[in-house]
């Protein structure tokens, strides 16, 4: 079963606030210059969202969220410190993004 890492907020601050697209369309484009699949995703479905276990995240997030899902834990921790105000984890899953 797949690890995977996420950096997730509210989706107004994802979408509006930040430059997401850039930072992963900057990414995309390294992946694509070093020859490397993509292993993350830009996720806005709350139902997919509400199986993660966000326990001790559940209460910040009163809006809808996204998340940026990985299986790099390295570009989660850099994304945590690039953009700041995202909350962080990881979970298993058998589902295949």
């Amino acid at each position: 079963m797949p690890k995977y890492y996420f950096a997730i907020a509210s989706k107004n601050f994802l979408m509006n606030e930040e430059p997401i697209e850039e930072i992963l369309r900057e990414r995309t484009n390294h992946y694509k210059d070093i020859k490397k699949d993509i292993d993350f995703w830009f996720v806005t479905n709350p139902q997919l969202l509400k199986t993660f276990d966000l326990n001790n995240i559940r209460e910040q997030l009163a809006e809808d969220c996204a998340a940026i899902i990985s299986l790099d834990a390295k570009f989660i921790q850099w994304l945590k410190l690039r953009v700041g105000f995202v909350s962080i984890g990881k979970f298993q899953s058998n589902y295949i993004f």
